[in-house]
């Protein structure tokens, strides 16, 4: 029997050429990542007057026609407006295996400039989740909630693991591993079902910054522009303060950083997910995946802070230095992929601090 775990790069390469994905054209060279598969944007986007989910007994598409406000094309480049939301079909369709499941998650560059994007399968339910079995397109979700983006046909915003069976580790799995390989610099970690994470706001670099939040009616930012925009345009550094504190404005958006430095072995993947929504009226982080290999350092890291994309809701909130944010759960991969996270394959975060995304001149 295959083994149980997420499927690595190589296997990924497999369930493609037997059909269990099918795009619409050749995938990218580097679009396979270690222990996930991005995904890219169609040639066509709808702007629908709200989110959904089709449910049960219905298709994305018929949605889309009820809901649509507009249709317009990206093959040559188009802009998506802040507090809009819009369809985009994919172009990597899937005919799963009945053993294998997969879940989608924003790339990391993605989170960090603040775009919503979720993605949705026919008679779901549920966002992001993608059921063993099945047969179908996938449409990506977007909505800019602070900059307006530039995108086109085969942008990448989303990526997406695929799964075989049960393969996240329990609190005594996770505990043994962490004695193992240490898998956070704390030496008194809060190791449970996850790792806790918490944040900094104690002043990193020369600077002593914590932080960036997000300025208001910027220009938009080309998503495929590498080092292409003056961190001063879009961002305000934040200080550390004295009591390493930091209120958080309603509906403003932060970059931070974890306290921890992590890692993830080259055997097992990791999500960042909410500590727990009790604990305050924020969101902490919209792309979630950590492949195999992040802060490892037996490929070129030595441990990584984890970027925190948070976001206040409706009333200010006080974050004090080191209050938990979020947990890192861990998954085992099905194999060790061929190319970890950081090994010359571009990797844009490894053995980071607090960075923005890779849209900002460094």
């Amino acid at each position: 029997m295959a083994a149980k775990g997420i499927l690595p790069d190589f296997q990924i390469a497999e369930l493609a050429e037997a059909g269990g994905i099918r795009p619409v054209a050749p995938f990218a060279p580097d679009q396979i990542q270690p222990a996930s598969l991005d995904l890219r944007l169609g040639n066509t986007a709808f702007r629908v007057r709200a989110s959904f989910l089709p449910g049960p007994r219905t298709t994305v598409a018929k949605r889309i026609e009820e809901l649509k406000l507009h249709a317009f094309p990206l093959a040559g480049g188009a802009v998506l407006e802040t507090g809009c939301v819009y369809i985009v079909p994919l172009q990597e369709n899937l005919a799963l295996p009945d053993d294998v499941s997969a879940a989608a998650n924003p790339k990391s560059s993605t989170g960090r400039i603040d775009v919503f994007t979720r993605v949705i399968a026919d008679e779901t339910r549920g966002f992001d989740r993608i059921r063993p079995g099945y047969r179908g397109p996938l449409y990506a979700e977007i909505s800019p909630k602070t900059f307006p983006v530039l995108v086109r046909e085969g942008t990448r915003l989303s990526q997406i693991r695929f799964r075989r069976g049960q393969a996240l580790l329990d609190a005594v799995a996770l505990r043994d591993l962490h004695a193992r390989e240490r898998l956070t610099d704390d030496a008194e970690a809060d190791v449970g079902e996850g790792i806790a994470v918490g944040v900094d706001l104690a002043g990193l670099g020369p600077d002593n910054i914590v932080g960036y939040r997000a300025k208001r009616h910027t220009g938009l930012i080309d998503v495929e522009k590498r080092d292409g925009h003056a961190v001063v345009d879009y961002w305000e550094p934040i200080p550390a303060r004295a009591d390493k504190s930091l209120i958080l404005d309603p509906d403003e958006f932060y970059i931070l950083a974890s306290k921890e430095a992590v890692q993830v072995p080259p055997d097992y993947a990791a999500e960042m997910v909410p500590f727990d929504p009790l604990v305050g009226e924020f969101r902490v982080h919209y792309a979630g995946f950590f492949d195999p290999g992040f802060g490892y350092e037996g490929a070129g890291g030595r441990g990584a802070r984890a970027v925190l994309e948070v976001r206040s809701r409706e009333v200010p909130f006080i974050l004090e230095h080191g209050q938990i944010v979020g947990r890192l759960v861990y998954e085992r991969m099905a194999e060790r992929p061929r190319t970890l996270y950081g090994m010359g394959i571009g990797s844009n975060y490894q053995a980071q601090g607090l960075k923005l995304s890779k849209h900002f001149k460094a």
